[in-house]
């Protein structure tokens, strides 16, 4: 049994649980609430914008700005805002501390890594149980990446997911990350 989102007074899309507790929604109910606030004026999506945050609106913002906010709002009532892994490193770039890209990258099963290594170009797709790299499967990357060298790389390094100290992680021409310079220590 599912409910349907309502329009408050302030323009939001209410959400009511269900009987599992869960939020439902309806969805033509939430779109044409978004349509709406797209289609407001100036004047009427700053009384909106009043009645929802109950504060003035900051001078800075534009109409499109305004309705695209009011719109994050109503998503974010039917739908949830942000995990709390998301909202930390959003606070960290508003406080001028960059994330940390590996606590927060998650490979999924289908992704491809490719690396470019002495002028050929390698291709790794994740898989559930491990790596696959030319139709076999591997349990690491640090496995292929020896392979590949035929010396002791450390494959998520290798495959630009992990950056050493001081060194950026490239982005190759393709535009997926992956190629790295070498290292001297890997020239020996």
């Amino acid at each position: 049994m599912a409910s349907a989102v309502t329009v408050s007074p302030k323009g939001e899309a209410m959400s009511h649980g269900n009987r599992l507790g869960r939020k439902s929604f309806d969805a033509v109910a939430l779109e044409a609430e978004i349509k709406r606030i797209g289609s407001l004026q100036i004047n009427d999506l700053r009384s909106l914008w009043e009645t929802t945050f109950g504060k003035k609106v900051p001078l800075v913002l534009t109409k499109d700005l305004m309705a695209r906010m009011l719109a994050w709002h109503v998503q974010e009532q039917a739908f949830g805002g942000f995990d709390r892994a998301t909202l930390k490193v959003l606070e960290g770039y508003a406080h001028g501390r960059p994330a940390e890209p590996q606590r927060f990258r998650r490979l999924k099963p289908g992704a491809e890594l490719v690396r470019e290594y002495q002028g050929e170009r390698y291709t790794v797709t994740v898989a559930l149980d491990g790596f696959v790299w030319r139709g076999a499967t591997y349990g690491s990357l640090t496995t292929i990446a020896r392979t590949i060298t035929g010396s002791n790389w450390n494959g998520p390094r290798f495959f630009g997911l992990r950056e050493k100290s001081g060194d950026a992680a490239a982005v190759s021409e393709t535009g997926r990350q992956g190629t790295m310079k070498r290292s001297p220590r890997a020239a020996r």
